[in-house]
C-alpha cells in the first residue's frame, strides 16, 4: 500500500504545489557519503525555498511511501536496494525493510497520489549496444505512461542519447528543453542533440502540462541544462565514460549494474568534481520542479 506523508497529504488536499523526488540519488547508491545526505537537504530545501512540499519516494518496512517521515529518512540514506516500478508490489508483499526508488517507481507512485511533479538528476535512457542487449531502462516507458511532469538534466551521459530521445518521441513523449534548443548531457549543457519543443518559463510547462492531461495524454519529460558554473569538461567525461564502460563489458554487467560502475570511474577520473556538479543539478532541477508545481496549483 501507499501512504502519503502528513504534510504531503495536506498539501494535496489543499491543492497547494508538491513535488515528488526519489531516493536512489540520496542513497549510497547515486552518491557517495556525505554528499548523498547533503543532496538530499539540498533538494528538499530547494522545494520548500521555491514555496512547494517536497515528497520523498521510498519502502520503508514494506510500506510505500509519498513522503517519508523525517525520522525515517536515515534509513532511506544507507539503503542498498533499488526498487524500481516493477518490484513495488514484491516490495510491499514481502516487506522489504528499505528500498530506494528510482525513477520509474517514483513516477508510479507520483501518479497514484495525484502528485503532478517530479524532479530528478537524470533518467534512465537506451543502452549503449541496446540492439544486442534489449537493455533499455523502464524509466522511458513510465515517463510515457504516468501524468507527471519529469524535470532532470537529460539522460545520464553514457547512454545513447540518440537512440534514447528517439525511444521518446516514439512513446508519444514531449522532450523540452528549459531555456535551451538542445537536449543536456547530464554534467554538460549540451549534447548537441535538438531537442522538438522549448520554453522560458514555469506557467508555459505548467500549461503543456495541464493541456496533456485533458487530453488524457502521459507526462512530459523537462530537460534542464546544468548550470554553466557547475559544468564539467566535455572530453574529460567521455573518456571516463569510455574506461567504465570498457570495465561494465570485462565483467560482464548489465541493467541496475551498470550505472554505479560508470559512475564512479567519472568521479575518480574528475577528482570528485562530478559529484559537486550533480549536487549543484539536483538542486537546480528541484527548484525548477517547484516553480513548475507552483503554476499548475494555480490553473
Amino acid at each position: 500500500m501507499i501512504v502519503v506523508g502528513d504534510e504531503v497529504r495536506a498539501a494535496i488536499s489543499a491543492k497547494q504545489a508538491v513535488v515528488a523526488l526519489e531516493s536512489t540519488i540520496f542513497s549510497t547508491l547515486g552518491l557517495p557519503a556525505p554528499a548523498n545526505s547533503e543532496a538530499l537537504t539540498r533538494c528538499s530545501a530547494a522545494v520548500r525555498n521555491a514555496g512547494a512540499v517536497p515528497a520523498l519516494t521510498a519502502v520503508v518496512d514494506g510500506v510505500i511511501w509519498a513522503g517519508v517521515p523525517e525520522e525515517m529518512q536515515e534509513r532511506v540514506l544507507s539503503a542498498s536496494v533499488k526498487v524500481a516500478a516493477r518490484d513495488l508490489g514484491v516490495a510491499s508483499a514481502q516487506r522489504l525493510p528499505v528500498g530506494v526508488t528510482t525513477v520509474s517507481a517514483s513516477l508510479a507512485i507520483a501518479d497514484q497520489v495525484g502528485i503532478e511533479v517530479f524532479a530528478t538528476g537524470g533518467i534512465g535512457g537506451v543502452h549503449r549496444g541496446s540492439e544486442i542487449s534489449g537493455d533499455i531502462s523502464a524509466d522511458l516507458d513510465a515517463i510515457a505512461r504516468h501524468g507527471v511532469t519529469t524535470v532532470s538534466a537529460g539522460a545520464k551521459a553514457f547512454l545513447d542519447l540518440p537512440l534514447t530521445l528517439e525511444y521518446l518521441e516514439t512513446q508519444s513523449v514531449p522532450v523540452v528543453g528549459w531555456r535551451t534548443n538542445h537536449f543536456p548531457a547530464f554534467y554538460t549543457q549540451s549534447t548537441g542533440l535538438e531537442v522538438p519543443h522549448r520554453v522560458d518559463d514555469a506557467i508555459s510547462v505548467a500549461r503543456i502540462h495541464v493541456a496533456r492531461r485533458e487530453l488524457g495524454q502521459g507526462g512530459i519529460l523537462l530537460a534542464v541544462p546544468i548550470p554553466s558554473h557547475a559544468e564539467l569538461d566535455t572530453q574529460l567525461i567521455a573518456d571516463a565514460i569510455e574506461e567504465g564502460l570498457n570495465q561494465v563489458k570485462s565483467r560482464q554487467l548489465s541493467g541496475p549494474q551498470v550505472t554505479p560502475v560508470v559512475l564512479a570511474e567519472i568521479e575518480k577520473v574528475t577528482r570528485g568534481d562530478s559529484v559537486d556538479a550533480n549536487l549543484v543539478l539536483a538542486e537546480h532541477n528541484a527548484d525548477i520542479a517547484a516553480q513548475v508545481a507552483l503554476e499548475i496549483a494555480q490553473l
